[in-house]
């Protein structure tokens, strides 16, 4: 039976829209899930591994949708054209009536990460982001807490802005890809999500040692994955169950191992507290 067929059938017998929706995921159409090279840069194997394990346990097909950027990201999810994604902080606050909170990461233990401002290994002058006036500095994306939010209130804080307090910006659009413009001197500083920093501090160490951390934000909560607000009730909760449970097997602990994390807990909006007040005191500097 077509997919048009099944929902005419679903309407003669007297079911809602919102039924119909239910009815569709439970006849196993595809949940598409979106991803950007902010996080996973490289990884096709390891995506395909993960997308066979998701499709497995949820005995659903499940599709990665990849794009270059948070934005586009987010345009998918509030045009329904994804289910869920692994997105950042800053633009889940920033979108939260669209979106629901699915998934917060654990790493080192905890659902917290920071922000790291790295400079060349070989710079060894720079203490702090007041030493970067003038210089070149690379961020990662113009949505993201880590590679770009975080800087701007720092720079707030002094009453600077970015634009004016560095000679030159650029996003690189890949967190690794800051740390490569830094460790090659393309920038003069950079920020950097911390996970992926000691992330690739384990698997590239000789990118990560060409680089050096001078400082370290607060922390905040974990980019985490979200779900659309449309997406239905049970397609969220199964999603849900399946990466909470992925600690608990070896293929599920294998692949969390791939990326560097403990595991996935349902996380609680407080979580991202901080990153919504910074984003409030930076769009209302003076």
């Amino acid at each position: 039976m077509t997919r048009r067929r099944f929902c005419a059938t679903l309407a003669l017998c007297g079911l809602a829209p919102g039924a119909i929706a239910t009815a569709l995921a439970s006849e196993g159409h595809e949940l598409r899930l979106g991803l950007t090279p902010v996080f996973l840069d490289d990884q096709s194997i390891f995506l395909e591994a993960w997308r066979t394990y998701l499709t497995a346990r949820l005995q659903r097909p499940v599709v990665f949708v990849q794009r270059g950027s948070y934005r586009e990201i987010v345009d998918l999810l509030n045009q329904g054209q994804l289910d869920a994604a692994w997105l950042c902080g800053f633009p889940f606050v920033r979108h939260e009536r669209r979106l629901r909170l699915l998934a917060v990461p654990l790493f080192q233990g905890r659902p917290l990460y920071r922000s790291y401002l790295i400079v060349p290994a070989g710079d060894t002058h720079t203490k702090s982001l007041l030493d970067l006036r003038g210089k070149v500095f690379a961020y990662s994306d113009p949505d993201s807490n880590s590679g770009f939010l975080y800087t701007q209130f720092a720079l707030a804080k002094i009453r600077e802005r970015s634009e004016v307090f560095f000679a030159r910006t650029f996003y690189t659009w890949s967190h690794r890809k800051v740390v490569e413009a830094v460790a090659v001197e393309l920038a003069q500083g950079g920020a950097v999500d911390g996970y992926v920093w000691e992330t690739l501090q384990r698997s590239h160490p000789q990118l990560a040692a060409r680089t050096r951390v001078v400082e370290q934000s607060p922390e905040f909560g974990f980019p985490p994955f979200v779900a659309r607000s449309t997406l239905p009730a049970g397609d969220f909760k199964a999603l849900q169950d399946v990466l909470v449970a992925m600690r608990n097997d070896r293929e599920g602990k294998k692949l969390l191992g791939q990326l560097n994390l403990d595991g996935f807990t349902p996380g609680e909006r407080k979580l991202y507290d901080g990153i919504a007040s910074m984003a409030e005191k930076v769009a209302n500097r003076p």
